[in-house]
């Protein structure tokens, strides 16, 4: 099934025969500096490919290893940098949700509201992002079989709000390890709504760094390829002009280099599955 467009903007749409979209950024807000720098950077790479950007980078990450682990610079701060940078820069852009009360403030400045995979059963958070009106890109859960995911569709859709972006990010095996299986790709797309690759989170080990998540960041650029050639609609990467000083993920992002060689690989192949869907 092809999967049915979703406007993210007056200009910006994702699904049939719409470009690749690209959601990128930083795993965390770390300042305005370095989120415009950002931001511009990756707009810079992505003009000259036919896709989309969408700038993602998160005010809070509410599911660190360690409680010593950075969480963010708050609601507040960040949802005032997010607005920033979309004037700076022009770009839509993305954060993650983790609770119901913070959905409509969150909601007022940006274009899409992301729900975490470990909230993706959350039926309260589903709702109020639902409720929003704004387009909802929902992680599928490490621990969820990918046709239950058509349950968390019908959770937010059941608002009204039909615009809904669906993202594996890889399956529990074993204590700390992810893989991704290509399947519930196809199997999500029978949905009808657009399916989002995240291959930077699917690279992850869960709590493999000593109090911290751990990485195999040589392992994103296959992933992201194989789920290309499978028919996604858009891909996730998060991105970092220094990942090893990052205060989180640093593993498991690229650098502005390793994107834009990526990101050339992946236009070769998406308007030729476009073409066979």
């Amino acid at each position: 099934m092809q999967a049915h467009s979703v406007s993210i903007s007056s200009s910006i749409k994702v699904g049939a025969s719409q470009p690749l979209l690209v959601i990128a950024g930083p795993c965390q807000i770390e300042s305005r500096d370095h989120c415009v720098r950002m931001a511009k950077t990756l707009k810079g790479i992505c003009s000259k490919f036919p896709v989309n950007l969408v700038f993602k980078s998160s005010f809070d990450k509410a599911n660190r290893t360690s409680v010593n682990g950075k969480r963010g610079i708050g609601l507040e701060e960040g949802l005032g940098i997010l607005a920033y940078v979309k004037k700076e820069t022009g770009l839509p852009v993305l954060t993650d949700v983790h609770e119901a009360q913070q959905a409509k403030a969150v909601a007022e400045v940006v274009d899409i509201l992301q729900t975490p995979a470990f909230l993706c059963r959350q039926t309260d958070l589903l709702l109020a992002v639902g409720a929003t009106g704004k387009p909802v890109n929902v992680k599928k859960g490490q621990f969820l079989d990918p046709h239950d995911m058509q349950h968390v569709a019908e959770k937010i859709s059941s608002t009204g709000n039909k615009n809904i972006l669906l993202c594996e990010r890889g399956s529990c095996f074993g204590y700390r390890d992810l893989v991704v299986d290509m399947r519930g790709l196809e199997i999500m797309r029978r949905t009808g709504y657009p399916i989002i690759f995240d291959a930077t989170h699917s690279v992850q080990s869960m709590g493999g760094a000593n109090g911290a998540s751990g990485g195999q960041r040589e392992f994103i650029a296959p992933l992201a390829r194989a789920a290309t050639a499978v028919g996604i609609d858009g891909i996730f990467l998060e991105c970092h002009d220094n990942p090893s000083q990052a205060p989180s993920d640093g593993p498991s992002m690229l650098m502005p280099d390793e994107f834009e060689r990526l990101l050339s690989t992946l236009c070769q192949i998406h308007p030729l599955t476009k073409a066979l869907a």
